[in-house]
């Protein structure tokens, strides 16, 4: 753009010479062409100097001074490289010493432009550099907060599950051992999965399915999920999600009681949206010791850094049942 405006300025410069104050086409080509390279090399100087300057404080002040500084500088240039071009030509060098002011009011005008310009990029790149630097530290302390919430669904499984072996081991050592057998695959399972965002509804299903095979040597026969499924193999769902629900699910559906309790996993695609259902039996007479209270407020929160909305996770009861609402956004449709 800068080279197209050099131009046009060495056309018009040319022009009026010639044409208007009637100079020779010699003169007036070779003044105009001079004027320009010196214009342009002052432009170039100046987009120099605001690059050079190491921060984006008064960047504005300092263009300004500088376009006056180099303005100054490049109207001395051209009288010094004119005063030979016209010869013997009075005319011209009388002109020219008379045209010195409207050359340099141009210069400036043209200098102080461009030098704004460049200051107004130079805070536009530091503004952006500085919004990515912000999006990239909101990004890791997402990523950060994640992991962790994560991390926590394990400890918090795993002291029930140490807990049960431990009581095992006296009454009922070869269920203990059997219970030993199955967290270790279950754990192994779980390390598997933890560099991933998001992961096949079947998988997860998998992965709840080595959880409940666990808790079913804690429980016995008293623990019976039911499962219904109406979903296609392309349905996703973050890991880990499942399971605190679950786990929710059986220890407010089993504490107090001593028959067989039936918990309802209901999971449906519904055009953009994974909705999963989760119903067990709840008695509000008989409530289990207070926990870690990470649970659903763990989902929550996951749920509020992957998709940035809190509509996602609902709970209800009814007296007899308590239901948790799982919604998840599909990603490919």
């Amino acid at each position: 753009m800068v080279l197209f405006l050099v131009l046009a300025v060495l056309g018009i410069h040319t022009y009026v010479l010639h044409n208007v104050l009637h100079f020779d086409w010699n003169i007036a080509f070779e003044d105009g062409t001079t004027s320009s390279l010196i214009l342009c090399s002052s432009v170039w100087g100046i987009i120099l100097l605001i690059r050079a300057y190491p921060t984006t404080a008064a960047v504005f002040i300092y263009a300004l001074a500088m376009a006056l500084v180099v303005s100054l500088a490049t109207t001395m240039a051209e009288w010094e490289t004119l005063k030979s071009i016209g010869g013997n030509n009075e005319d011209y060098k009388a002109w020219l010493q008379h045209s010195l002011p409207i050359r340099f009011l141009v210069i400036w005008i043209f200098d102080s432009w461009m030098a704004t310009n460049a200051a107004l990029r130079k805070n536009l790149h530091s503004l952006d550099t500085r919004f990515q630097q912000q999006a990239d530290a909101s990004a890791l302390l997402k990523e950060a907060e994640l992991f962790k919430l994560r991390q926590q669904l394990q400890p918090h499984f795993l002291y029930n599950s140490l807990n049960s072996i431990s009581a095992l081991i006296m009454i009922a050592p070869d269920k203990a051992q059997e219970m030993i057998g199955k967290l270790s695959d279950f754990l192994r399972s779980s390390v598997k999965r933890e560099s991933e965002d998001f992961i096949p509804v079947a998988d997860e299903l998998l992965y709840i399915q080595s959880y409940l095979a666990i808790e079913s040597v804690r429980f016995g026969d008293r623990l019976q999920v039911v499962l219904e499924k109406e979903y296609t193999d392309d349905a996703t769902i973050p890991p880990f999600l499942l399971q605190p629900i679950l786990e929710n699910a059986i220890k407010f559906g089993l504490y107090g009681k001593t028959g067989t309790v039936s918990i309802v996993i209901h999971i449906v695609l519904d055009g953009p949206m994974l909705t999963i259902t989760v119903t067990n039996p709840y008695d509000e007479n008989m409530q289990p010791p207070k926990g870690t209270g990470f649970g659903l407020e763990g989902i929550q929160r996951r749920l509020y850094l992957l998709y940035a909305r809190t509509d996602l996770l609902e709970t209800a009861k009814d007296g007899q049942n308590f239901t948790t609402t799982l919604i998840i956004p599909q990603r490919h449709v």
